[in-house]
């Protein structure tokens, strides 16, 4: 399917073919960066920008955590004894989740959310948070699907497929917290990209990670990109973590929009 996504389409297919596509699903087209016409591939419109101005950061206050995508919250709470939930009566392990991270066991007591991209979604994941990032990893595994019926059914989905993470120190107003941000592949979406720039010219292993330089980002900057849908779990630690405290925890969200912030 993802050999099948970048082959280059004539020109005179693109409008029929991605536009179908495009109608199926319910993408926005009038918020693409350019006309259906210029995409050379299905892979090449699930991977559009916006037209610029299309998705302002919200307005800076103490702790604020923004959201690093379009999709739905589907999941969030507390990380206790370890754990997240996946869905009822499903646990999975933070340790697991971040396989590269030996000191995972830091997030504990602090805050998970799990945001759901369906194929309508803009596919581009940026920074959630003023900091400097600290590491980036890859885990090669499954890809089973994502959607609501596999979240609710198939145990550890989140520990068992093929995921990035990338995590980052808050700085300036966010100080006191640490954010992780992990990007589970599924069905269709083997593509999980860290954006090159927190890479420092290195390969990310396909199962392996390294520290970063603490280079600092900005909330908005890009971070990586999804081909196709999938899911990115968010989990907020660090010092002030128990000062945080979302705003938002179920439903349909856009990328800068608030999740939450201090108290």
């Amino acid at each position: 399917m993802g050999w099948a996504a970048t082959r280059t389409l004539p020109r005179t297919w693109r409008v029929p073919l991605l536009g179908r596509f495009a109608s199926h699903y319910g993408i926005n087209l009038a918020e693409a960066e350019h006309p259906l016409s210029d995409y050379p591939s299905l892979q090449a419109l699930f991977t559009r920008r916006l037209k610029p101005g299309l998705r302002l950061q919200e307005a800076t206050v103490p702790g604020f955590i923004n959201s690093p995508v379009d999709g739905r919250i589907i999941a969030s709470g507390r990380l206790e004894s370890g754990m997240a939930i996946q869905a009822k009566g499903l646990p999975y392990r933070i340790a697991e989740l971040l396989k590269h991270d030996p000191a995972a066991t830091r997030f504990e007591g602090g805050h998970f959310l799990t945001i759901y991209l369906s194929p309508k979604d803009y596919h581009r994941i940026h920074v959630p948070l003023q900091g400097q990032v600290s590491a980036v990893s890859r885990v090669e595994g499954e890809l089973w699907p994502v959607n609501d019926a596999s979240t609710r059914h198939v145990p550890r989905l989140y520990e068992r497929n093929r995921r990035a993470s990338w995590t980052a120190l808050g700085t300036g107003s966010c100080e006191g917290l640490e954010v992780a941000a992990v990007l589970v592949g599924a069905t269709h979406v083997g593509g999980v990209v860290i954006d090159a720039r927190w890479l420092g010219g290195r390969t990310l292993p396909v199962d392996g990670g390294f520290a970063v330089d603490l280079l600092p980002c900005a909330a908005g900057d890009d971070l990586g990109t999804f081909e196709f849908g999938s899911t990115v779990v968010l989990l907020i630690g660090g010092p002030k973590a128990t000062d945080w405290s979302p705003g938002r925890t179920e439903g349909d969200v856009k990328m800068g929009q608030r999740l939450g912030a201090y108290r």
